[in-house]
């Protein structure tokens, strides 16, 4: 009988699953939003809420037992600091699974999951807008100089006549 082992296995040794699920559970904590298998996603289903319950706790005991199981002091921080506080009127089910049909190369069913509680992704950071610019600007002054090229032709021809 199988009382009690609720383990999916996803055809990983214990060794390599527990790394695989910690990795995206903290991806999920960082991009607030993940594309994976359906299997996966129920698999770091519970994981994440488990991590949500401890960032809620907040103690040094919590953030030490998330750290020792997402080896990742960045993923913690954020837990902590906004993951948690974001669901903290929820009292379980942090994360929703959406499917998306299936993945063209191997017909695996995709699905994406994410907070229910999502904190609002920041936008672009000021300094990628200029980046934006100043790539723009180049190709203004090679139309400049193309322009500039041809008026200067135009002008050499009649002085030739």
């Amino acid at each position: 009988m199988r009382h009690g082992r609720k383990t999916i296995k996803l055809q990983r040794r214990q060794d390599h699953r527990n790394a695989l699920l910690s990795n995206l559970v903290c991806s999920l904590i960082e991009h607030k939003q993940i594309k994976t298998t359906v299997a996966k996603a129920k698999a770091i289903r519970p994981f994440a809420d488990r991590m949500v319950t401890l960032g809620k706790r907040g103690d040094l005991h919590a953030r030490r037992t998330a750290i020792g199981y997402l080896h990742s002091k960045d993923s913690v921080k954020e837990l902590f600091e906004k993951v948690a506080p974001a669901a903290s009127h929820r009292q379980g089910g942090y994360t929703r699974i959406i499917k998306l049909g299936q993945r063209p190369s191997d017909s695996a069913p995709m699905a994406f999951i994410e907070w229910v509680d999502s904190v609002t992704i920041e936008p672009a950071t000021p300094a990628a807008e200029p980046a934006v610019e100043a790539a723009a600007e180049p190709v203004a002054e090679k139309k400049t100089k193309t322009a500039k090229a041809k008026a200067k032709a135009v002008e050499a021809e009649p002085a030739a006549e």
